[in-house]
């Protein structure tokens, strides 16, 4: 079977202990940015088509990959809780469920 797809790092053990062999490769910077952001966009739809506890588990997954990315930029987690905590002063988060039809 074909996957062609970045995955969590104990996958190709879990893969070995089903009695399977992984065929894997080390992605090069470039690339593993470029698989991290189709990998975001995986998790986004899964979190779309999800509810539940099995939504909190896609948004488990959503994080991880943000994680990874921030960390291609040089920050971690907090850096990027810090960043949310500072624009939601400024411009509010999303509790009020307020919609903008438009502007006049």
């Amino acid at each position: 079977m074909s996957y062609n797809k970045l995955v969590r790092d104990n996958i190709p053990n879990i893969i070995r202990n089903n009695g399977e062999i992984p065929i894997t490769r080390i992605l090069t910077d470039d690339e593993y940015k470029i698989e991290l952001e189709k990998k975001l966009y995986e998790e986004y739809q899964e979190v779309l088509n999800s509810s539940g506890k099995d939504r909190i588990e896609e948004l488990a997954d959503m994080l991880e990959v943000m994680i990874s990315l921030a960390k291609l930029e040089g920050k971690d987690l907090d850096d990027v809780i810090e960043v949310a905590k500072v624009k939601r002063l400024k411009r509010g988060g999303f509790e009020k469920k307020i919609y903008l039809e438009g502007v006049k």
